[in-house]
């Protein structure tokens, strides 16, 4: 099988995307705008051709470029997992002839506020929202939706530009902030606890489930450089704390016409226990999400999504066996690391439940804790418990310091 890979070498983890492909059996043509020379050894030596473009964010320029390269070879499959080209891949689909979802259900995941319309229109719970173009439309959003309210882009990922604004003041702020942003989604704000639901689709069914859990709240967490940033895995799929976010999210797909691929939800259980729908992308998570399902799973979901793309089917059962947390590290101070505290400790306590140490070592630059969620490195905990992994990561948070300067 042929497959056109769209950025194979950004972000990071679609490296390993690219090696789950040929290792699934496809050859894989990437894509992308770093030079070959760049690439990591993995996607070279995955990689049955590669185009080179201007830029990938350039989509009739892509698409021009790509076509001409292609001539009359054709594909079996297009794929992208980078959020910025679900929608690119999707227009070389339809140009092509080639089987997947079509532009007109992936803009049901890449724009925001569409999203909620359909996902409205099929009954279930959504945060009211309204698309702006200019700071008049936007006022006039938010007086009609009142305050606390989320203003965020209507075709962005992983928080960025996103804020929650409590009052005039604050929203005035925002509006400067996002003014770069072609359109904007302004959202009724939602009060409760932010899990994520995510899935690999064949045919719109899941054979992979997934439910994440963010400790803090994702913006609370980007507001705020002193945090250490938790997401934790959950075991058990029928627990009462995440079950309706499941059934939310299943109904989600149903309404929204998921293809086969990665999806990644986000969602809200208010104090009454009520799943309330956030955003979901045709894409897997990032914020290192798949590594953590990696080690929740024991398994490659790396490979397990190209099978899907690829065969239809995923090898092997696949069935939570850890919870596990990530913990993002921020730095404090400025410049380049230059000690680490705590860590020696903490891996003599919790030795057997440590699956990976990711930090920034000594002397390296310092993250923009800003731009990044990834931060200055990371540790995963485990074990078969929900409540004692929450405790390992809490106090890899609060324990393990890392300083620069």
């Amino acid at each position: 099988m042929d497959v056109v890979f769209l950025s194979p070498g950004y972000p990071p983890e679609m490296n390993q995307f690219t090696r789950g492909l040929a290792e699934a059996g496809a050859r894989v043509w990437g894509v992308g705008d770093s030079p070959a020379a760049s690439l990591p050894e993995v996607v070279r030596r995955s990689l049955a051709g590669y185009l080179q473009v201007p830029s990938m964010l350039d989509e009739d320029d892509v698409i021009g470029r790509v076509r001409a390269w292609v001539g009359d070879r054709q594909p079996d499959r297009v794929e992208g997992n980078w959020e910025p080209v679900t929608l690119l891949a999707a227009r070389l689909r339809e140009l092509m002839g080639v089987p997947g979802m079509s532009v007109e259900a992936v803009l049901g995941f890449r724009d925001k506020v569409l999203m909620h319309q359909r996902v409205e229109a099929a009954g279930l719970p959504v945060p009211r929202s309204r698309r702006v173009h200019s700071v008049r439309g936007a006022w006039a959003a938010a007086e009609e939706l009142g305050f606390p309210l989320i203003v965020k882009p209507v075709a962005g990922a992983g928080s960025a530009d996103t804020f929650r604004v409590d009052g005039a003041s604050a929203f005035e702020s925002a509006l400067v902030a996002t003014r770069h942003v072609p359109e904007l989604s302004v959202e009724e704000f939602i009060t409760g606890d932010e899990y994520t639901y995510e899935t690999i689709c064949v045919d719109g069914v899941p054979v992979l489930e997934s439910v994440c859990r963010y400790h803090p709240n994702t913006l609370v967490a980007r507001q705020n450089e002193w945090i250490s940033p938790i997401i934790q895995s959950h075991r058990e799929l029928d627990d009462p704390e995440v079950s309706a976010g499941v059934e939310l999210g299943r109904a989600v797909l149903r309404a929204l016409g998921m293809g086969t691929g990665f999806t990644h939800m986000e969602w809200f259980r208010t104090p009454d226990g009520r799943a309330v729908f956030g955003e979901i992308a045709c894409r897997a998570p990032g914020a290192n999400m798949v590594d953590l399902m990696n080690y929740t799973f024991d398994a490659d979901l790396y490979r397990s999504w190209a099978e899907a793309v690829t065969h239809g089917k995923v090898s092997g059962p696949l069935q939570q066996r850890w919870s596990a947390a990530i913990i993002f590290k921020r730095a404090q101070g400025e410049g380049r690391i230059r000690r680490i505290d705590g860590l020696g400790a903490f891996v003599d306590r919790y030795r057997e439940h440590i699956a990976r140490v990711d930090l920034l070592p000594i002397g390296a630059p310092r993250r923009s804790w800003k731009q990044t969620f990834l931060s200055d490195g990371n540790l995963v905990v485990r074990s078969g418990s929900l409540e004692q992994t929450l405790s390992m990561a809490q106090q890899a948070a609060a324990h393990i310091r890392v300083y620069a300067g």
